[in-house]
C-alpha cells in the first residue's frame, strides 16, 4: 500500500501565522534560546526581571482603565452586570475574577460572571475550535439576556481572538458598554471595543505563553475593574471591605475585626451589632456609629443605595437639632 500523501497546509493556517508574525505577544527572543541549558536560579532570576515589567506596562494604560471603570460603575449602579468572555488563560481569568466577588463584596453571582469559551469544562481542558467561534460569544451572551446597562469585557492577549470580538460586537450592537482588553497594539479586539485597553507587555520568556506576563498583566486590569468598580459602587468604607460575606470561621473573624477597625468599639457591642444585623458588617457599623436599631440601619442603606458614608451622613443629620 502506497503511503498517504501529507495533505496540503490549509490556507487559514498560513493567514493565520501571517497574523502571529506581526504580534509581540508572539514574538521570538533569540537571546533567550539557550534558557533550557540556564542554571535554574538565571532562569527565575530572567523570569522575575521579565514580570518587574508588568506594572509598568499597566501604568500606561491607567486612564483608559480608570475611564472604563467609571463607565461600568455607572451602569452597575443602575442594575446592570459586569462580563467577562475569554477563551484559554484570558477566559479562566476572568470567570477567576467573578467568583472571588461574591465572598469579597457580596454580590449576587449573578451580577459579576465569567464566560469562557467552550464552557465550564474549559477551565480545566481545552475545548476544540471554541475560541475561534464569534457566533459562540453571541450564543453565550443571549443565554444572559443581554441588557444596555451591562457591560462586557472582552479579554484575549493577542487581540485577535474571534470569541473575545465576537462577545465585543455581539454586546455593542445591543447597547451595553464595550470594553477589549489586550496585550497586544492597534489590536482588533480594542477596535471593536467602546474602551479600548492594550497592555502591551512585550514577547514572553517562552515564545507565544501568553499565561506568562500577558496573563499576570490581564489578572492586575482585571483585579482593577472589579475592585474600583466595587469601590465606586460603595461595597468599601475607605479600604475596608464592609460588603464582606461571612461564609467561614475565618471569614466571621475579619468581619468582626473590620467592624472594629471602623468604629473603635468593644468586642461586645461589636457581637451584639453583628447578632442584630445577622452578620453583616455595613450595617452593623452604622448601627454603631449610627446609634441605630439594626431594622433603622438597614432602611438607611437602602435609601442609600448601599453607600455607607452617605447613610451615616443621613443619620448625623438626623440626630442633629435644627438651629433656631
Amino acid at each position: 500500500m502506497a503511503p498517504s500523501a501529507t495533505p496540503p497546509p490549509h490556507p487559514h493556517h498560513a493567514e493565520l501565522r501571517t497574523q502571529l508574525d506581526t504580534l509581540t505577544t508572539e514574538a521570538f527572543r533569540p537571546e533567550l534560546a539557550d534558557i533550557d541549558q540556564r542554571p535554574t536560579l538565571d532562569i527565575v532570576r530572567t523570569m522575575n526581571d521579565e514580570d518587574a515589567a508588568v506594572p509598568t506596562a499597566v501604568a500606561a494604560q491607567l486612564p483608559r482603565i480608570a475611564a472604563a471603570i467609571d463607565a461600568t460603575a455607572a451602569r452597575m449602579a443602575r442594575g446592570g452586570r459586569l462580563i467577562y468572555a475569554g477563551a484559554g488563560t484570558a477566559g479562566r481569568l476572568g470567570v477567576l475574577d467573578a467568583s472571588e466577588c461574591p465572598p469579597t463584596f457580596n454580590t449576587d453571582p449573578s451580577q459579576v460572571i465569567g464566560l469562557i469559551a467552550g464552557g465550564p469544562s474549559a477551565m480545566v481542558q481545552a475545548v476544540e475550535g471554541a475560541e475561534d467561534s464569534k457566533q459562540l460569544a453571541a450564543t453565550d451572551l443571549d443565554a444572559l439576556h443581554l441588557s444596555p446597562t451591562d457591560t462586557v469585557v472582552g479579554v484575549s492577549a493577542s487581540g485577535r481572538t474571534p470569541y473575545a470580538i465576537g462577545a465585543v460586537e455581539h454586546a455593542r450592537a445591543l447597547g451595553a458598554l464595550t470594553i477589549g482588553l489586550s496585550c497586544n497594539a492597534h489590536s482588533a479586539l480594542a477596535a471593536a471595543a467602546e474602551h479600548g485597553i492594550e497592555v502591551v507587555v512585550g514577547p514572553e520568556l517562552l515564545t507565544g505563553s501568553t499565561r506568562l506576563k500577558a496573563g499576570t498583566a490581564q489578572k492586575l486590569v482585571l483585579n482593577m475593574l472589579s475592585t474600583v468598580t466595587m469601590i465606586r459602587l460603595g461595597k468599601t468604607y475607605g479600604n475596608l471591605m464592609v460588603d464582606v460575606r461571612a461564609s467561614n470561621e475565618k471569614l466571621r473573624a475579619r468581619s468582626h475585626r473590620i467592624v472594629a477597625l471602623a468604629t473603635g468599639a468593644p468586642d461586645a457591642e461589636i457581637e451584639s451589632a453583628l447578632t442584630a444585623t445577622n452578620g453583616e458588617v455595613k450595617h452593623a457599623i452604622l448601627v454603631i456609629l449610627g446609634q441605630l436599631d439594626a431594622p433603622t440601619a438597614a432602611h438607611r442603606l437602602a435609601a442609600s443605595d448601599g453607600h455607607l458614608r452617605a447613610a451615616l451622613a443621613a443619620a448625623t443629620a438626623a440626630a442633629t437639632p435644627e438651629q433656631p
